[in-house]
């Protein structure tokens, strides 16, 4: 399928034969967005084309990503466009900061076709800056329940929405930065053996509801639990702290980052620091007073890891993370906007 051209109110110029100009203007174009103008950026074959695009990159890419730091580390947007463009004025845009995002891109808020857009495009532009790992919502018997079928419907078509499907049908389930923090959408899984497992996936696929892959995007942890245990979710398992421990100490790794719940800080640790949860959709769904989070991990994790023989403790890998924390306030006009602080991982997680 080529490239159309589009007339908008923004940015105007695109080249159907170069498509990193034309994704360059996908991006442009959405900066200028407003609710005002959401139908006027885009026609229905330019976005089946990125689905396309996107999927073929998926393809490219591992179910388990291998991700060095630095890097910022994402949890649920939900449809929540305004503020993932809030966090990335407030972090840095793609490719000047690199980031891990960990599903559930849509659903639930009001713009997420915008929101799968926009990360779409960054993911084919920078494939080694930019990641995007699969959520439970990004999977059709969850999304047609939960505002994206109707959204993409009521926009656009049903072929659009399933062109999203077949693109969340083939995206990563895991990554690991630089060999000592796993990331995950849901949470770890007894039955992940060998991280080498993850690599006999057979894509396309949806989510089931037990498994690996089904614990992958829909696990939680537990704390009334020691080992693994049922889901009041109904798919997937619980997990309590023990089962963390014996889970990273099986595959030599310090930490678990994953997403999937609000958290009203934006993060918030388990197992003693050795797993947390980043949510990234402040105020989420207007009806939580949340904050969201992004987790930054730097340099010093390379580091640490080239010292590891010494077997250094979680508060030390945690030494080399940080969280940006985006809380939602009012301004004397009554609006919403989002307010900056950052937090050391070593000092908040007690």
């Amino acid at each position: 399928m080529g490239v159309p051209k589009v007339t908008t109110d923004g940015p105007k110029k695109t080249d159907p034969h170069d498509p990193v100009k034309w994704l360059g203007t996908v991006v442009e174009r959405l900066k200028w967005w407003s609710p005002g103008n959401c139908q006027k950026l885009f026609l229905e074959a330019e976005l089946i084309e990125l689905c396309y695009r996107a999927r073929e990159q998926f393809w490219k890419s591992s179910v388990l990503l291998q991700v060095d730091a630095p890097v910022n580390i994402c949890g649920d947007i939900h449809g929540q466009f305004e503020d993932l463009l809030a966090l990335f004025e407030l972090t840095g845009y793609p490719p000047h900061q690199k980031y891990l995002f960990l599903g559930d891109y849509v659903d639930r808020g009001p713009f997420s076709i915008e929101v799968i857009t926009l990360l779409f495009a960054f993911q084919i532009l920078h494939p080694d800056k930019f990641y995007l790992l699969r959520g439970n919502h990004e999977s059709r018997p969850v999304n047609m329940q939960y505002g994206f079928y109707l959204e993409c419907r009521k926009r656009y078509s049903e072929r659009l929405y399933d062109a999203f499907q077949l693109a969340f049908y083939c995206m990563p389930l895991c990554a690991v930065v630089s060999k000592k923090i796993i990331c995950m959408h849901g949470g770890i899984s007894e039955d992940l053996i060998d991280l080498n497992q993850l690599n006999k996936v057979d894509r396309p696929c949806d989510i089931p509801d037990i498994g690996v892959i089904a614990d992958l995007t829909w696990a939680d942890p537990d704390d009334k639990l020691q080992g693994y245990g049922g889901s009041p979710r109904g798919a997937g398992r619980s997990f309590g702290p023990e089962a963390v421990r014996k889970f990273l100490q099986l595959h030599s790794l310090d930490l678990v980052v994953r997403a999937h719940q609000v958290v009203m800080d934006g993060y918030e640790f388990f197992a003693q620091q050795q797993l947390v949860t980043i949510f990234s959709a402040p105020a989420y769904c207007g009806q939580f007073d949340n904050a969201g989070a992004v987790l930054n991990v730097d340099y010093n994790l390379v580091r640490i890891y080239f010292f590891s023989f010494l077997r250094f403790s979680i508060s030390i890998i945690l030494q080399a993370c940080s969280f940006t924390i985006f809380r939602p306030d009012k301004n004397f006009n009554g609006l919403a906007s989002d307010e900056k602080t950052k937090k050391q991982g070593k000092k908040d997680g007690h």
